[in-house]
């Protein structure tokens, strides 16, 4: 038996606009992960996937046409090591929150195919493996920009720019970020198409909200690399306000946002496809217990921490 994980992750500045080119900033959740345990299976037995969280099996087999994204996933790490399916068993489970701007679908994704790959005898570079996630987010999820598959993969903070152009990042002070879920389920597809949509209906104005988030990215990222946290947690309010322009946030995110930055937070704003899903907090460690609380109370059905190093 072997163990394969891979983080969920978050976005600290910059969704939506970095699928039209602007950069982004975004970090993995070390302690938040989706798992992948290879066990041994008899001969003829073939490719046997148990996704635990949902009491699937499921069969692979490279010749079938599916419409489930784990058996696709395995399919096409197979066809990329040009390999048939072993005879094997890999089990699922994750703890990431499905549909909530985390991650979890790359991280499950990528889960899967790196047990794949070693039960097949074969390691994959993160080369490999993010192409591999970027190609089945695709098919999931519409236009997606490559930013959850490459924090998931690379698992460091990155500044995003595209597929071609991201680099690891690193704030000059450790960043203590409380998360806090909604416990909405809402897919980022459907946020990611409507927002297409107000683009397609009126380019320009679309434009100047989309390079508004650009400008605050990049004063972010200066903020964050020499210490400046107080404007960092201005920058973040700041995207968080476009974001609702753009009709991605929602009134529970709204009243997360709202209590975190009562409660002391330094900035706070959604963190994902929006609708529902999470927010994040920039918190400092004499702020952190009371904006947890908060959160609690004003409806966040789970609440975690991280740091962003």
């Amino acid at each position: 038996m072997s163990i394969y994980s891979a983080p969920a992750k978050i976005i600290l500045y910059g969704e939506h606009a970095v699928v039209y080119g602007t950069a982004a900033i975004a970090a993995p959740i070390p302690d938040l992960r989706a798992f992948a345990i290879t066990r041994s299976g008899e001969a003829g037995q073939g490719l046997v996937i148990r996704a635990i969280d949902s009491g699937h099996e499921l069969s692979v087999d490279l010749a079938a046409e599916v419409d489930d994204a784990l058996v696709e996933m395995a399919q096409r790490v197979l066809r990329h090591l040009n390999v048939e399916p072993p005879d094997a068993l890999i089990e699922l489970r994750s703890d990431i929150p499905i549909a909530s701007g985390l991650g979890s679908g790359a991280a499950i994704s990528t889960a899967l195919a790196r047990a794949l790959a070693a039960c097949c005898g074969q390691t994959l570079s993160r080369e490999e493996l993010n192409g591999l996630v970027y190609a089945l987010e695709r098919r999931h999820h519409g236009t997606p920009s490559g930013i959850d598959n490459t924090v998931v993969v690379y698992e460091t903070p990155i500044l995003f720019r595209n597929r071609e152009d991201f680099e690891p990042f690193r704030a000059r002070t450790p960043l203590r970020i409380v998360i806090g879920d909604t416990g909405i389920h809402a897919p980022t597809k459907e946020s990611v198409g409507d927002v297409r949509r107000l683009y397609n209906a009126d380019p320009q104005g679309i434009e100047r909200k989309l390079r508004a988030i650009g400008v605050c990215v990049e004063s972010a990222r200066r903020a964050l690399e020499i210490g400046d946290l107080v404007s960092a947690g201005h920058l973040m309010v700041e995207n968080h306000m476009v974001l609702r322009e753009l009709t991605v946030s929602s009134i529970e995110l709204d009243r997360l946002v709202e209590a975190a930055l009562g409660a002391g937070a330094l900035g706070a704003k959604m963190s994902g496809g929006g609708r529902g899903g999470n927010m994040i907090a920039l918190v400092t460690a004499e702020t952190e217990e009371g904006v947890r609380a908060a959160l609690e109370e004003a409806g966040a059905v789970r609440v975690w921490v991280t740091e962003v190093r």
